[in-house]
């Protein structure tokens, strides 16, 4: 049998296992399923090799081979748990089944040197992002990206890396660590800034900075914080996932300040902060602090909802659609929070996507890893975005932004790709200076 660190003997992996009765509801809602049209590339068919699996009937060096092609496959995005009439913790099956194929395979030289320096080297360090962020930004105005993507100089790996790079602004401008609310104060929060997110897309850090203060409340950013661990659970690496959230949580539990609430603003981000318990429970130094962490946790647009004490007023003529975080709408199940905000601007229209609860291929880091599949995927969402006949995409997540932004410039579509925070304080700004 293929070797089992920890998980095949679990009495709770047996049980969510067992919740499954195969009934074929989340077939349709799976993403690969819809574009690869295989059983095993659907959450019942990998459902199927964890149980075939768990009960060894198969030689295992082969069961093997197919155990982690399909399990790598998965996105993650767990729509399959929304569809799901039995309540199958998907989530919680698929980070064990990748836990599994981690501690079984053997990557390349290239690929352990690629993941050792992109997510422990770079991504758990703000400074370090920040100063990959300056050296591509001198990349981009220099002329330089112009030349790599007319003549496709890079391999084909780090084309997909390169393809995602939003158009940068000068870095040199970072978040606060203390920024005080406008007029009346309501309250204070803490402000979990992301890794990708402040590196990449700064702007949307701070304009949800700016609805934070524009609402009231005094926002402090934690300087010593670090990445959630997302990226390190899609990839089976738990054990860096489980410091990355002990040190966050230390961190934020640490501040003195009496606050109200954590704010995110990327989707899977979150989902990631709120399953501190999950991730931590069998810690007992920390799966009590983990609760405590989780329940403090809030996405922007479930705060703002709850929390609007001034709405926005400025007008925007513009046809928008919203194309839902995977891990914002099915795992922290904040679905019309985001499209209430929107639809509180003057003269924005919002319409629906056809098929809004579909992933965009980005999930992660799985874009630069299933590099066709992901790009098979975004092909559907860009198509259902297109019929919309939309001028503006807006997101609520740091990697789906990031995959629109690349995918429309692909194909040429002129549609605008920004955060709700950053389409809320577009029509803030407007009203404070009298564009109406």
């Amino acid at each position: 049998m293929i070797k089992d660190p920890q998980f095949l003997d679990s009495p709770q992996f047996v049980s969510a296992l067992n919740q499954c009765i195969h009934c074929g509801m989340c077939l349709q809602s799976c993403p690969t399923y819809n574009v690869l049209g295989t059983e095993m590339d659907s959450p019942r068919g990998r459902i199927a090799l964890m149980r075939a699996g768990l009960e060894n009937k198969f030689e295992p060096e082969l069961f093997f081979n197919s155990f982690e092609r399909h399990i790598t496959l998965c996105l993650a995005c767990r729509a399959c748990e929304t569809a799901c009439p039995s309540g199958v913790k998907y989530g919680e099956l698929i980070e064990s089944a990748r836990y599994v194929v981690e501690a079984n395979r053997s990557a390349g030289f290239l690929e352990r040197i690629t993941r050792w320096a992109g997510t422990k080297q770079v991504m758990p360090h703000p400074s370090r992002i920040k100063l990959l962020a300056r050296f591509l930004y001198l990349y981009q105005t220099s002329g330089m990206q112009k030349i790599i993507r007319k003549y496709s100089l890079l391999p084909k790996s780090m084309e997909a890396m390169e393809a995602i790079l939003p158009e940068l602004i000068n870095p040199s401008n970072q978040v606060n660590d203390f920024a005080p609310a406008y007029g009346n104060k309501k309250g204070d929060v803490l402000f979990f800034t992301g890794c990708i997110q402040e590196g990449f897309l700064p702007r949307v850090n701070q304009a949800t900075i700016n609805l934070l203060r524009r609402n009231g409340y005094d926002v402090y950013t934690p300087e010593d914080q670090t990445c959630c661990g997302a990226a390190h659970a899609h990839l089976g690496d738990l054990e860096f996932a489980k410091k990355l959230a002990r040190k966050n949580i230390d961190i934020f539990l640490n501040n003195k300040n009496s606050y109200v609430a954590i704010i995110n603003n990327a989707g899977g981000c979150g989902a990631a902060l709120k399953e501190y318990p999950h991730l931590l429970k069998d810690d007992s130094a920390y799966s009590r602090k983990a609760q405590t962490f989780s329940n403090k946790v809030m996405d922007i647009n479930e705060f703002l909802v709850e929390n609007l004490n001034t709405p926005p007023a400025g007008e925007i003529r513009i046809r928008a659609t919203y194309s839902d975080s995977c891990h914002l709408r099915h795992s922290q199940k904040v679905v019309e929070q985001p499209r209430e905000l929107l639809q509180q601007i003057p003269g924005l229209v919002l319409v629906e996507l056809s098929n809004p609860d579909l992933c965009c291929g980005s999930a992660g880091v799985y874009n630069l890893t299933q590099i066709d599949t992901a790009g098979r995927i975004l092909e559907a969402k860009l198509k259902d975005i297109k019929a919309t006949g939309a001028e503006l995409v807006v997101t609520s997540n740091t990697g789906c932004q990031l995959q629109l932004i690349a995918g429309i410039r692909k194909v040429g579509l002129d549609i605008k790709v920004m955060h709700v925070a950053e389409v809320l304080e577009w029509s803030y700004s407007k009203q404070e200076n009298g564009i109406m």
